[in-house]
């Protein structure tokens, strides 16, 4: 089941309301979301009592950004322990609710094992529900301080590639704060340049047809004082032509085995124009987003969203005269049949490098992939 807060603050602060959080009412441990379909008009928090309610909010984009969802995974598990849920079947409903995030299933994995390995060993429910929460809260933990590395590696190979600074920075979808434990992913890293700086402007994607760059980036951008500007998403090629981009910065899905990359819808067509205007394309994510699993990008699932995200227009959520709050506008004609899957997949070719919290991968290759992932193993263990 699922509540909301009333809306904390309507003033420019930098964001302090966290993406998530833990907290422990009277009436029983709940899971904390900024509904992230909300902003930026309204900062309003959702509240989930059962694993269910997540995967709504999980489907319906209230929480969403790969790293971010891979937390929420973990703290789903952990809510369905500690409410005396079927934990298991709360880790498949969670597991499968995003098909393409990768880390969603590794959150959901993680939590689940510590769980179960309490049982293993002979803990009662209320261990195994502890040891869940644990694992949830060390993830949380540890992708923080990932945003932080990535950061620095981010910005160190930005100054390498472009020398003097004054880097105007192209962005796609978002990749904040209200995707991760910390300060995002590539956005930490145009946030990192504008702190030092050495951020002239980010060009930020509107990212159709949910509109994430130009509701939840610009909303963050703000918050934080960057110079941006935003663009159609087609009106990209019209920046590259005329030099105005010196670097793109995505964050990931997932990412193959060979370095292929899933990323929001937009960000192959990004690739394309930053090849043939020789500009870099680099890809910000952490280790979690890497699956070894996954050969190459034909092998990655993409997810397909309802027709009517394409078709309609949704509605303020707050009250404007003569429309329905939350309701959706058409802007087809009825009946109109829409493609809309939510990722599309970058070959490695295209990828001037992968930047991790554990290094800078480029070129990138399957190789050179998978011994960084394999050093980062031989450090945690």
């Amino acid at each position: 089941m699922a509540d909301q807060y009333a809306q904390i603050r309507e003033d420019n602060r930098p964001i302090e309301i966290p993406a998530i959080r833990w907290d422990e009412p009277p009436e029983g441990p709940v899971l904390v979301l900024l509904d992230q379909t909300r902003l930026p008009a309204e900062e309003i928090e959702l509240v989930c009592t059962d694993a269910s309610a997540l995967v709504e909010a999980i489907r319906s984009l209230a929480v969403r950004g790969a790293p971010l969802l891979g937390i929420a995974g973990a703290y789903g598990v952990a809510l369905a322990a500690a409410r005396g849920f079927d934990v298991d079947g709360a880790a498949a409903s969670l597991a499968g609710a995003r098909p393409t995030a990768v880390n969603l299933s590794y959150g959901v994995r993680r939590a689940q094992e510590a769980h179960l390995a309490v049982l293993r060993a002979g803990g009662g429910q209320e261990q195994a529900a502890a040891a869940a929460l644990a694992a949830a809260r060390a993830l949380h933990k540890e992708d923080a301080e990932a945003s932080g590395r990535m950061a620095v590696h981010g910005l160190t190979l930005l100054d390498e590639l472009l020398p003097g600074g004054s880097h105007r920075i192209l962005t796609h979808c978002n990749t904040g704060a209200l995707v991760s434990g910390g300060e995002g992913t590539a956005f930490a890293v145009a946030l990192a340049a504008h702190r030092v700086g050495r951020l002239r402007r980010l060009w930020v994607d509107e990212t159709r047809p949910l509109l994430q760059g130009a509701r939840l980036t610009s909303y963050e951008a703000a918050r934080a004082g960057m110079a941006y500007t935003l663009l159609t998403d087609n009106a990209a090629g019209s920046l590259f032509s005329a030099g105005e981009v010196d670097a793109v910065l995505i964050g990931a899905d997932r990412i193959a085995a060979d370095g292929s990359v899933a990323n929001k819808v937009g960000s192959y067509p990004l690739a394309v124009l930053a090849r043939y205007h020789h500009v870099p394309f680099i890809v910000v994510a952490p280790l979690t987003t890497v699956d070894p699993d996954t050969p190459n990008g034909a092998s990655i699932e993409v997810e397909q969203r309802a027709g009517h995200e394409v078709t309609e227009i949704t509605a303020p959520l707050v009250p404007v005269a003569g429309v329905e709050a939350g309701g959706g506008i058409p802007v087809a004609p009825l009946g109109t049949q829409a493609y809309n899957p939510a990722f599309d997949v970058t070959p490695p070719e295209l990828v001037t490098a992968i930047v991790t919290e554990e290094g800078v991968v480029s070129p990138v290759t399957a190789e050179a992939l998978a011994e960084l992932c394999d050093r980062s193993r031989q450090v945690t263990i």
